[in-house]
């Protein structure tokens, strides 16, 4: 199996450490350069050509986000920063992923497994999100890619997720976005409080039921009708 050639890019010692030890733990990754500024990056990249790149924005000489607009054909990129401001701006640049430090391994390996996706053909849309813990259930958002932008979505104005053929459907407060994304991966990332899986096509915000039966749950003008197999675990949710 084909090697995945990394360079690490952060000008703080312990966080190129962080990264290094996450790295070290899968095999298929291979680092071959760490850079403590930006213009080390440039050159390092021009010598290695690496498929993958962990990249800091705040860095001496030149930023992540200016080195990103320098190259015509950069590598595959993944944010690692200690500021979430610059996630639009990020994400603009097409990067796979968005890591706020401290990173933990658990997140870093899903951030090689959207780079692992993003490679296969047909899988190159994906949705994104910030792992930092949000001060309360209304400011927590996340990013999807639709419609060749990366738009933030507060889990607040989500009603419920459609699961179709090839992609989900999601159904907003003020606007509906198709994303092309298994409807078992929304099932894990969105918090477990505020959504419920009540078919194998359909995830529900519970904020925003109406009423519900034995067999349909109302949000907004929609039933949603809940799948044989998943009724008890919604009824026993929704009667706490």
């Amino acid at each position: 199996m084909k090697k995945i050639d990394c360079i690490i890019a952060d000008d703080e010692a312990l966080a190129r450490e962080v990264i290094e030890s996450h790295v070290s733990k899968i095999d298929r990754l291979n680092i071959v350069a760490t850079c403590n500024n930006g213009a080390a990056v440039f050159n390092g990249l021009k010598t290695h050509k690496p498929d993958l790149l962990f990249l800091d924005i705040q860095m001496p000489h030149l930023t992540g986000i200016e080195l990103l607009r320098t190259l015509k054909n950069p590598p595959a990129v993944i944010i690692t920063t200690a500021y979430r401001d610059y996630a639009i701006e990020g994400y603009e640049l097409n990067v796979i992923d968005y890591l706020l430090k401290p990173i933990s391994f658990e997140r870093f390996l899903k951030a090689i497994d959207k780079y692992e996706m993003w490679v296969e053909p047909g899988k190159k849309e994906t949705v994104v999100s910030i792992t930092e813990e949000p001060k309360s259930s209304d400011e927590a958002f996340i990013y999807i890619k639709s419609n060749k932008k990366m738009i933030r979505l507060m889990l607040a104005d989500i009603l419920y997720i459609e699961g179709l053929k090839d992609y989900v459907k999601i159904h907003a407060a003020n606007n509906d976005y198709i994303t092309y994304q298994t409807l078992t991966y929304f099932d894990e990332k969105l918090p477990a409080d505020n959504f419920l899986r009540v078919h194998r096509s359909y995830i529900v915000s519970t904020r925003h039921i109406k009423a519900y039966t034995a067999a349909h749950i109302e949000i907004g003008k929609a039933n949603i009708p809940i799948g044989n197999t998943y009724t008890r675990e919604v009824q026993a949710k929704l009667s706490k």
